[in-house]
């Protein structure tokens, strides 16, 4: 084997242990259960909501789920969120011992498989990066932040799983400490889904700020409320024969206080029970004087302004009576996890459907795809990406990387990012949909090292070596050619990759070395020495 060219990279960079971002972590979230297992699996979610933090953990055996154990605690997280975006100490203090108490259950437990996700709070967080590094440690388990649109997603699937199959169209909603999700579907499917910055915590403080609670007050509320709905309520207004379904802790602690005082009769909620128990909270006059049967301590200091939002959601919506169910984002975490094993995944759909939305070429990106799954197998080991997630990333990497062609083809690769990080993508967490957008970005000319580091630390060097892969996939394909690539042979140490071809067929693609040649220079901002040999 004698070397064709040999670029030498950067300086070499101290050896860096395997990347538990893309694989020792989701060894642990995606593997798939043993066809002939027997033996009972635990596996649970956690919720990090504005709130409160909520924990599930349910018990799998031969494909059914059996819960057996719940958590809750109120931490009041949204409350620390300074003006600046910085959280507060105090909140962090509040939540990370929360976070410890969970990780211990779980430890205690032995739950092989978790699924942590953040919410509104963490979102609008500046440094939520950082805080998220200290509730992993916490935890001991890998927390996702999530979008909007992919909580209202979640709590829709937890909502489905919680109650019998219906036939027609499903209004649900779900009034949080800092935000608010309205999703209109049918059967498993989503028809409209929002997410909307009205959280009972934030219009308890605004509105509330004293603790008095006086008619005029809710009636200054509830014209807040009516204005964050207002651009959003004739999208789900559509179906006046649709089941409207409410759930998590408001609307179930609403229902409960209202059963329990005698003004709810039946199961679920009306408007009139809504507002009876609104002019009964005003006759009580402040929020220190709330103690009320089904209501606890701790609900009670944001029950207002949840109750301001329930009322206005119920008008504005046109709903005449709202069923309550248990089912809500955690529950939908949980069978989420499940989907994935049975390879019921989101993340492919939403591949698929952006691919189809753009235009994508499906015969390169096949091409593309195939060869960056033949490198990344023989490198895996060598590189630290043996997860399933490297692989798929990669994959999904391969199959979007020209949807910014649909807009134009000059730096078509810094559309495609704006695309993949911006767009709503069903499945995606907040990190991996940035870690897609990056590869996107890479695959080809200059890399740009600031792009890699605004990824989570843990995650960018394996972000880096899957955008190697990307790009030298995508070159060997470039001539969009339907005949098969040689066998192609790749090596890798910690900086070092070794390319080798077949002799003919590199003195038969003069513009493919010439265009190696130019990707030695590329990499040497990846700290990589790329070597091109002949097979021999």
């Amino acid at each position: 084997m004698r070397p064709v060219i040999q670029c030498l990279g950067l300086p070499s960079q101290p050896s860096q242990k395997q990347d538990p971002a893309i694989s020792a972590v989701d060894e642990k979230t995606y593997a798939p259960e043993s066809a002939d297992s027997t033996a009972a699996e635990v596996i649970a979610a956690v919720d990090l909501g504005s709130n409160s933090f909520h924990m599930i953990v349910g018990e799998l055996r031969h494909g059914q789920l059996v819960i057996i154990d719940r958590l809750r605690e109120t931490v009041r997280l949204s409350e620390g969120l300074e003006a600046t975006g910085g959280l507060t100490e105090a909140a962090c203090a509040r939540a990370l011992q929360c976070l410890s108490r969970f990780g211990e259950r779980l430890r205690d437990m032995r739950a092989s498989n978790v699924r942590a996700a953040g919410t509104s709070t963490l979102r609008r967080a500046s440094d939520s990066v950082s805080f998220r590094e200290r509730a992993e440690t916490s935890l001991g388990h890998p927390i996702e932040v999530i979008s909007g649109i992919e909580e209202a997603r979640l709590i829709y699937t937890g909502v489905l799983h919680s109650l019998p199959p219906h036939d027609g169209h499903r209004l649900v909603l779900d009034i949080g400490g800092g935000s608010t999700e309205l999703i209109l579907g049918k059967g498993n499917q989503t028809l409209r889904l929002e997410s909307l910055h009205l959280g009972c915590v934030a219009i308890t403080e605004r509105f509330f700020p004293d603790g008095k609670l006086t008619r005029d007050a809710f009636d200054r509320a509830r014209i807040a409320a009516r204005l964050e709905l207002r651009p959003v309520k004739a999208f789900f207004r559509e179906y006046p024969k649709v089941q409207a379904i409410g759930t998590s802790g408001t609307i179930n602690s609403t229902e409960q206080v209202g059963r329990a005082t005698g003004i709810v009769e039946v199961a679920g909620l009306t408007p009139a029970a809504v507002e009876a128990l609104i002019s009964k909270i005003i006759e009580l006059g402040s929020i220190s004087a709330l103690s009320l049967p089904g209501l606890s301590e701790r609900r009670a200091q944001v029950w207002p302004g949840g109750l301001t939002i329930l009322a206005e959601l119920l008008h504005a919506l046109r709903i005449p009576h709202l069923q309550i169910s248990d089912g809500a984002l955690r529950e939908g975490l949980l069978y989420e996890m499940i989907g994935r094993r049975k390879r019921e995944d989101a993340r492919q759909l939403s591949v698929r459907a952006m691919a189809s939305r753009y235009h994508v070429d499906e015969l390169q990106a096949e091409r593309v795809a195939k060869t960056a799954a033949n490198l990344l197998a023989q490198c895996a080991a060598d590189w630290g990406l043996q997860s399933e997630l490297s692989a798929n990333m990669l994959d999904w990497a391969a199959r979007l990387h020209e949807i910014g062609l649909d807009i134009s083809h000059d730096g078509y690769q810094r559309h495609g990012a704006y695309i993949a990080a911006n767009a709503d993508m069903p499945g995606f967490p907040w990190t991996e949909q940035a870690t897609l957008a990056y590869l996107i970005a890479s695959q080809r000319r200059q890399f740009r090292q600031r792009d890699n580091e605004k990824l989570p630390t843990a995650w960018q060097l394996s972000a880096q070596r899957l955008a190697v892969l990307l790009r030298l996939a995508v070159l060997l394909n470039r001539s969009r050619s339907s005949e098969l690539l040689p066998d192609i042979q790749l090596k890798a140490n910690n900086h070092t990759l070794l390319l080798t071809f077949p002799a003919q067929w590199i003195d038969d693609n003069p513009l493919t070395l010439a265009d190696l040649q130019r990707e030695f220079d590329y990499l040497k901002s990846a700290g990589v020495t790329l070597t091109v040999a002949r097979q021999t």
